[in-house]
């Protein structure tokens, strides 16, 4: 028997998992709640662009979850036995890069940067904390230097936008990194360079944290830091310059090289196999995003769409790599290497779904706890007909990452009334962010890059059937569910048994890995045509707010919508 532990940091918390690599069995799993901020998240009441979260957090949970998941796994299977575990696997969110000293120690956990407040959320702005801790995937502070990046590079270096979706993202590597020499230049003068998160913790489990000898994954510097061979890499250090001569330098201290993820990152030192109760020198793989390994542990392939439906949403898909792919604007990247080794990784999403639900839900609080959880309103929600409410949402409450790329965009509800119920606008809610993913497919297809299966995953995906009905409804396809409730973990799974290869009881690459491992849920939805008329006329008005909204140069009227919404409302018998 062989196994190998998989660790998926998510945005509130990391989780571990442990899988029989023959057969994708799930022995064991542990979640670590992240302790730092709020639900893990250093917030700031005056700026609602700031995310960070705690370094200290990451390597508390590495130790948490694996000692849990081994001894459940042990509970689940009496013969397992955890040295037969052959390897790791690790992904985190991103783009979450960390300013670290010249060992790799991230700033925050330095004597002159630590908390003083020892909770991580900021009622003020006492210290540069925060600015020394991860700068989380979703912190969106750095808005005006994503705009100055995009700007200069139209002009200079354009071929950096076109595998980028002609815009750069507040979201993204440089943009965070700028506006912290922007606005803290201590912190950046004290950083010796930036670290993705999913290349510092299989640095820390390998002891190879020094910046200069970490290994960056393709993944993230592919799609979030503009790497490409083509170019040489990295955008060029003059380029930077002219953003801001320390960026330029900076250059100097990031990296020239990057792996894809069959590559090991190194080996698990004694120090930590004693810790975690594992065997010293198994591989550990090269980090990727969530994102990625969820659409690996869900059983990506050329045609396959894979929705990882969680705060936010990221639709990937691949592509052969001796293919002719046209650059697609709006998207997240096209890079060779990325998701699949061989192929070329695409990445779309939005930047809101589930915060969405949550924002309603505890923000708004309709009708208080009982009334107006999410699962009274799912249950009230699903009793409704598509477009009987008369309501449209655009789903922008934190911004649109694809296809528009603007993280200055805000939500949007058209066509409430005096008689406007909770339960409605929950469902217009579901809805915009099924448009919001109808959009993206059509990007994708406009292109020729074509799906002919959408495979879903995350704990939206596996708990609400509405939501996958409304999804089947909107986009006209059937809505599949990958088999694991833990797909990105499982992803990461399948990396440990990559790199531990078929010698050790893995395997030699990816594609034979997902065929013993992965699955699909025997549940699926298709799409009910009844709904689907409806929907195909409420998506007409969707495109005329989201292009209305977020084109500079639209130009048209939107005197029909309210109108038209009350029209098919009327059209809807109860």
């Amino acid at each position: 028997m062989a196994y190998t532990v998989g660790l998926d940091y998510g945005t509130n918390s990391v989780r571990c998992l442990i899988v029989d690599v023959t057969s994708g069995n799930e022995l064991g799993t542990a979640v670590y709640e992240y302790e730092t901020g709020e639900a893990g998240i250093i917030l700031d009441s005056a700026d609602h662009n700031l995310a960070r979260q705690n370094p200290a957090d990451y390597l508390k949970g590495i130790e948490v979850t694996i000692k849990e998941a081994i001894a459940k796994a042990k509970k689940a299977d009496k013969d397992f036995d955890a040295n037969q575990i052959i390897g790791i696997g690790i992904d985190t969110t991103g783009s979450t890069p960390i300013p670290v000293d010249e060992n790799g120690t991230p700033l925050s956990m330095l004597d002159k940067f630590k908390d003083p407040t020892k909770s991580g959320l900021i009622q003020s702005r006492p210290s540069a904390w925060p600015n020394a801790c991860a700068w989380l995937w979703k912190d969106h502070t750095g808005h005006a230097e994503a705009a100055e990046i995009t700007e200069l590079a139209e002009k200079e270096h354009p071929e950096y936008l076109a595998k980028c979706g002609q815009t750069y993202s507040s979201e993204w590597f440089f943009s965070k990194i700028f506006h912290c020499l922007r606005t803290d230049p201590k912190v950046f003068d004290a950083a010796y360079s930036w670290v993705e998160c999913c290349d510092y913790i299989p640095a820390i489990l390998t002891a190879r944290q020094k910046p200069d000898i970490i290994k960056r994954s393709r993944c993230a510097a592919g799609h979030k830091a503009m790497f490409n061979s083509r170019w040489g890499g990295l955008p060029a250090k003059d380029f930077l310059a002219k953003l801001h001569p320390k960026l330029g330098e900076l250059r100097d201290r990031l990296y020239e090289k990057t792996y894809t993820v069959e590559t090991q990152a190194g080996k698990l030192t004694e120090k930590w196999a004693q810790k975690l109760g594992l065997r010293a020198g198994i591989p550990v793989a090269v980090g990727a995003f969530d994102a990625h390994f969820g659409a690996v542990g869900s059983g990506i392939a050329p045609g396959k769409l894979v929705k990882i439906i969680g705060t936010s949403s990221c639709d990937m898909l691949v592509a052969e790599s001796d293919q002719d792919l046209a650059d697609i604007p709006g998207i997240c990247g096209i890079v060779d290497g990325s998701i699949l080794p061989g192929f070329f990784g695409l990445e779309a999403g939005q930047s809101a779904v589930g915060d969405i639900f949550n924002w309603f839900v505890n923000y708004i609080q309709p009708g208080g706890a009982r009334e107006g959880s999410h699962e009274a309103l799912t249950e009230k929600a699903a009793k409704l007909k598509p477009g009987q409410s008369g309501l449209l949402a655009l789903d922008w409450n934190n911004g649109n990452r694809t296809i528009l790329v603007d993280q200055r965009l805000t939500g949007l509800l058209v066509g409430q009334t005096l008689h406007t119920k909770p339960e409605e606008i929950y469902r217009a809610l579901i809805e915009a962010t099924a448009f919001g993913a109808l959009t993206i497919i059509n990007r994708f297809e406009e292109y020729d890059v074509k799906v002919s299966e959408v495979i879903n995953c995350g704990g939206i995906a596996e708990k609400n059937p509405l939501l996958m009905q409304v999804y089947a409804d909107v986009t006209g396809r059937e809505m599949k569910i990958s088999r694991s409730a833990q797909s990105c973990a499982l992803g990461a799974c399948i990396a440990g048994a990559v790199v531990a290869g078929k010698k050790a009881g893995g395997y030699d690459n990816f594609p034979d890995a997902q065929a013993a491992m992965c699955g699909i849920k025997d549940i699926t939805y298709k799409p009910i045509a009844e709904n689907q008329r409806v929907y195909q006329q409420l998506y007409v008005l969707y495109k005329q707010l989201h292009d209305a909204f977020g084109l500079s140069d639209w130009s048209g009227k939107l005197a029909n919508v309210m109108k038209d919404l009350l029209d098919i409302k009327d059209s809807i018998k109860s």
